[in-house]
This record gives C-alpha cells, structure tokens and sequence, in this order.
C-alpha cells in the first residue's frame, strides 16, 4: 500500500510538473509578459508612454511582493508601426522568451499580423492599444480587448456633434489601411442611420507628410465638417495644413487622435478638434486629487508627464494582475480565461466606464465620450454615449 501511494504521489507530481512546464512564461516565482510597441516610428510617441505605464503598474506589482509568489518581468519589442516588423518581435517574444501573454500591442494592422503567430502557442492577447473590432471578432477565446472600438465611436459620435454643428458637407480624410477604414466606415454607418452621407472623401498613405492636395480637395467641396480617420502627426499636419488655406470646418477624430501631443505640438492651430476617448488624459494639474497623484509619480519616476496612453499601458498591465489574481495559484492560459469568464473590472480615477466580460463577451465596454481642445487643453465635452446595436 505504501508503495502504491507513493507510486500515486510521484505520478501527481510529474502530472503538475508537465502542466506547469506546458505553460510558458511561468514559473513558480515569475510571470514573464511581453508587448509590441512602436518605439522608433510614426507612433513612437504613443508607444514610450504606453511602455513606461505598463512599466509603472509592474514595478508597483514586484515591490509589493508580486501576486502568489511570483513577480513579473516585462519584455518590450519595437515594431516601428511596421506589420512584418510586428511579426518578428512576435515571434521572438513567443517562441525565444516564451512570454506568457502579449499585453498592450499598439496597432490595428500589426495585431492583425501578430495574432496569427501568438495563437498557434496559446499565447492570450489582452487589452491591444487599438479600438480595431479585430481585436475581439471574430470570436476567439485568447482575445481580450477594453475599448469602444473606432466604428462605434464614429457610429455613433459623429451623427450627434454634426447635428449639434448643424454641419450640411460632410467629408473626410483617413489613413487608407485597417484603422482609417474603420474609423471612415464607422461615420459612414452613423450618417447612413442618419439619412446622411459623406460629400467629399480623401486618403493617404501610412507615413505621409504632405496633406496639401487632401486638404484642398475637402476645401474646395466647401465641407464644413470634416472626419479625420488620423493618428499624431497626420492630425496635426493635415489640420495645420488647413487653417494655412484657411479652411476651418469642424474637425473630429477617434481615440487615436486623442493625446497630449495634438496641442502639444500642434499649437493654437489645434485648438476647437474633437475626438472621440474614454479615459480622461492625465494632467498634472488636475483638479481631481487621485489623477493628479499618479500623474506625478509619473513625473517623478520617468521624468516626463504621462499621457493618456501612458493610462493605457498601467490599466492593461492591472487589468492582467486583477485576472491572475482571480486565477489562483496554479496559473495557466485556461485559468486566466476562466477568470476573465466573469471579471468586472470597476470605473476607475480615470474615468474609464465598467466593464465586464464573459465567455462569449471579450470587449470590456463599448461606451466613449467626446473631448474638444480649448486653450491648449483637452476638455471633456460630452457623457458618455453607447450603442449595442
């Protein structure tokens, strides 16, 4: 009998030790996370500050002892908002550092081109910085994504401030790729709703600087309402570009196009642009006691002000802790989805609105609101606006 117990024991043993040593990026005292972001291209911006609050929420993590034991170790590859490039750091970090989910990946396209790569390991992608409906549909059970996505946000956004605007020639400018086309079909759903349609249509190229022949098409269409399906520099080029020919409709643009760095470097010019957003970005100054807190110890970790995907970057890597947390002990990819089968991950000092998910809902919340630049600051203009249609 005793040698048939301990024949049983040794048999649970190598059992636990094969599920353990299936589960890469973890061992008993690590969890190894990894992300792709634009470090050395047109989104460079947005990807350092997504790093350092991924990097901010970690730390935090590790000085207070981790969760179960284990720490975490956070892995960082640069895609310069490149697809192929995407591929590559995926590849590396799934197959070379064996990371145990890919947290945060900035881009439509380069998500797009990664998945593929993660999924053939298991490997969970969780809370992609883009609002690409891509990021959770089709359905796939390693995909979790937190934001309203761009068509939503246009769907229903773009018909309330036209009205609002009492606009009557409706154009647009936008990247001709995956995230233009879905900001460009959200509004043209909403208009379409609205018994409207767009008058006038211009695109460009990923990486283009030059927006003159865009800007004096929409302008010589007298459109008084202009969609911007652009990022940081496409915003402020083709905007600056405008008020130069001194064209001056409304402009709005999705949560891509809401940061710091639209007024930052785009001066006065920007001022009166709206965007679609829901996490409020995070001034230093702000009246609100705990955004102002974190904002500068920010500050004074990184020496630079954080930013709203700097929020993007902590809340993904928190939202991850709270499902490894819920998982218990013996963390594997299928504990972290049973987690995440009933998570409610509560609004936040940010502002961010609940969400929830289940085994058939991956997209956390599909609420945003409406920010407007005025005097050089981003000002929330709107509550917050959804439709489950």
């Amino acid at each position: 009998m005793k040698i048939k117990l301990s024949l049983v024991a040794a048999a649970l043993a190598l059992t636990a030790g094969a599920v353990m040593a299936q589960t890469q990026g973890v061992t008993k005292n690590e969890v190894v996370l990894g992300s792709i972001q634009d470090l050395s291209g047109p989104l460079a911006g947005f990807g350092k500050q997504v790093r350092l609050g991924m990097m901010l929420r970690v730390d935090e993590a590790n000085e207070q002892g981790g969760i179960n034991g284990r720490k975490f170790k956070l892995l960082v590859e640069d895609s310069a908002y490149d697809p192929r490039r995407a591929v590559l750091a995926a590849q590396k970090l799934v197959n070379q550092d064996k990371i145990f989910a890919m947290i945060g990946h900035i881009g439509t396209a380069q998500n797009m081109a990664a998945m593929p790569v993660q999924f053939q390991k298991n490997v969970i992608n969780f809370f992609p910085v883009t609002a690409a409906r891509e990021m959770y549909d089709p359905f796939h059970k390693l995909k979790y994504s937190f934001a309203a996505t761009y068509f939503d946000q246009m769907r229903v956004g773009v018909p309330m401030l036209v009205k609002e605007k009492n606009a009557k020639q409706i154009c647009a400018m936008y990247q001709d790729d995956e995230f233009g086309l879905e900001v460009f079909r959200g509004a043209e759903a909403g208009l379409k709703a609205a018994g409207l349609q767009f008058a006038e249509v211009t695109t460009y190229k990923r990486g283009a600087t030059d927006f003159s022949s865009q800007m004096q098409k929409l302008a010589s269409s007298k459109c008084d309402f202009v969609v911007m399906g652009t990022i940081i520099r496409e915003t402020i080029g083709g905007i600056g570009t405008a008020r130069r020919l001194g064209f001056n409709p409304t402009f709005i643009g999705s949560s891509a196009s809401y940061t710091d760095l639209i007024h930052k470097l785009g001066g006065p010019a920007m001022n009166g642009f709206y965007a679609t957003m829901s996490v409020q970005h995070p001034y230093l100054d702000e009246a609100a006691q705990p955004i102002r807190f974190w904002a500068n110890k920010y500050k004074t970790k990184f020496n630079e002000d954080p930013t709203v995907f700097s929020v993007y970057g902590y809340n993904a890597i928190d939202a991850f802790l709270r499902a490894i947390e819920k998982s218990g002990a013996n963390l594997t990819t299928e504990s972290i989805i049973k987690a995440m089968d009933t998570m409610v991950i509560p609004p936040d000092m940010f502002g961010s609105a609940e969400m929830t998910f289940s085994p058939t809902k991956r997209l956390g919340s599909n609420a945003s609101r409406m920010s407007q630049i005025t005097d050089g600051r981003w000002k929330v203009t709107s509550a917050y606006f959804t439709d489950t249609k």
